[in-house]
């Protein structure tokens, strides 16, 4: 599974009219994992696609490395 991993709609985004949180991302994470288990043998590649709040990004991306990490070990 190829995820593309953009922060767009993440809350601090000044183009977004989203409220997702790092949180948010996290959970979003996790549901792709689990769809990955189920479909790939849990294969996953995760490409960074970008937003426009670094603060929200750099707090979107600690929470999705977050998971992807917990996964492999």
């Amino acid at each position: 599974m190829l995820i593309s991993a953009g922060f767009d709609a993440h809350y601090l985004d000044p183009l977004a009219g989203t409220e997702l949180t790092a949180n948010g991302f996290a959970t979003l994470t996790d549901l792709m994992l689990a769809f990955a288990e189920e479909t790939t043998s849990g294969r996953v590649v995760s490409a960074l696609e970008g937003g426009y709040s670094l603060e929200g990004i750099s707090e979107s991306v600690v929470a999705h490395v977050e998971r992807l990490a917990k996964k492999g070990s």
